[in-house]
């Protein structure tokens, strides 16, 4: 098991002091094949349930050991608590990790805290928005505002909602024959030739494009969006959007900020045979005149807290504060309205995240409206299960598939 632990700590140490992504993370990270999914579960469990290990950890010690003792700390008690490993052996391994990393000092320290952890019952917090927080490893500030939005009841429902299952889109085949032909357990969604898989394992055909992955709620932004003959796609990375809305514009632009982003976009791309997606490295915000009334359609999948998909990203846990949200929410609507001039008269200007606040999503949208003239927002009805503000779309996860999405669409009459 030592060999388990060490290599979950590698990819964990990664996150937590290099800040990198869980998955990038885990590619660049040499691991046993053997025990690469238990390796994998542990990683993105122990981030999943990062409040509430980090909260165990504050009622267990009157000083916060550094960071290499609180991420071996998290490991093991993950292990316990949700793995059922034995407790005698977590502990042993954890005692001999923390030796071979070189803190052999603190191997009595971290026996007598595991020890502690498992022979104590700890108090959860009596404040309920606090709870909420710790009892699903939820930011607080975004509990707060939840259930200022939805009250206490249907906010644990949504921070709740898990979403274990894969969502794959075909575009060039029979996508349920080709499941049922693999043997595969899948439901069908709202959406023609999209579904939900059971435990399913990429094979070559991946690379060929066969199929694809993409998001429900992300399929169903899409599905909001009008065919037309020239779209822009202003924050397309990593393309997931664009090249569905290939399918049904003749023409789609995709910018991202950052070379190595556009660079996935290319690759999607290619992947999946998409002749008629241009990628480029561009900035949102900052206005190009020669731009103005070029396209039929715009959309803004605007950078976001991301907290409507914690489930598939549970690293966004460690990365958000409040503080981020203002700055995002600047961010947000800066781009809509810098990109709203390159709209033609009677096109459409969509806006989407994937987060569930009310100040990333609508706030944004009559903030725009409040300050841009023209502009008028359509109605949307989805196939998925949403909530509806101002006409909006707002996806939940207890009602949407597990993940949050937000889109709105408004059209240029001036």
């Amino acid at each position: 098991m030592i060999n388990y632990f060490y290599d979950c700590y590698m990819i964990l140490n990664k996150v937590y002091s290099e800040k990198t992504f869980i998955k990038q993370a885990i590619s660049s990270t040499f691991i046993e094949e053997k025990n690469r999914a238990l390796i994998i579960k542990t990683c993105y469990g122990v981030l999943d349930k990062d409040i509430e290990l980090s909260y165990y950890l504050k009622a267990l010690t009157e000083k916060s050991p550094k960071l290499v003792i609180r991420t071996i700390l998290k490991i093991a008690m993950y292990s316990i608590k949700y793995l059922q490993k034995k407790e005698y052996a977590v502990t042993k391994n954890a005692v001999e990790l923390t030796k071979k990393l070189g803190k052999g000092g603190m191997s009595g320290f971290v026996n007598a805290f595991l020890r502690k952890f498992i022979n104590t019952e700890i108090a959860m917090p009596k404040e309920k928005t606090e709870y909420l927080s710790v009892k699903y490893s939820y930011p607080e500030f975004a509990v707060r505002e939840l259930v200022k939005s939805y009250g206490y009841d249907r906010t644990e429902n949504i921070i709740s909602a898990t979403n274990e299952n894969t969502c794959l889109v075909f575009y060039d085949i029979d996508g349920e024959n080709y499941l049922k032909n693999k043997g595969y357990e899948y439901s069908k969604t709202p959406f023609d030739n999209v579904f939900i898989v059971k435990n399913f394992t990429r094979n070559e055909d991946y690379d060929k494009g066969l199929y694809t992955y993409q998001a429900l709620g992300s399929v169903a932004i899409c599905e909001e969006v009008e065919g037309c003959e020239n779209l822009l796609d202003t924050c397309a990375a990593p393309g997931g959007k664009s090249i569905r809305l290939s399918y049904k514009c003749k023409k789609v632009t995709s910018w991202d900020i950052h070379e190595h982003r556009v660079a996935l976009i290319e690759d999607y791309k290619k992947r999946m045979h998409r002749e008629n997606v241009y990628a480029f490295v561009k900035d949102a915000k900052v206005k190009d005149e020669n731009l103005k009334d070029k396209f039929d359609a715009v959309l803004v999948d605007a950078p976001c807290s991301g907290l409507g998909v914690l489930n598939d990203n549970p690293d966004i846990r460690l990365n958000r504060c409040e503080n981020d949200i203002i700055s995002l929410n600047k961010e947000q609507l800066s781009i809509l309205k810098c990109v709203s001039n390159y709209v033609k008269k009677g096109g459409y200007l969509y806006y989407s995240t994937c987060s569930v606040l009310d100040s990333e999503n609508i706030a944004i949208i009559k903030a725009f409206m409040s300050d841009i003239k023209g502009f008028e927002l359509c109605k949307l009805n989805s196939k998925l299960q949403h909530e509806t503000y101002f006409g909006t779309n707002q996806f939940l996860p207890d009602i949407s598939g597990g993940l949050g999405f937000y889109v709105a669409k408004l059209k240029r009459v001036e």
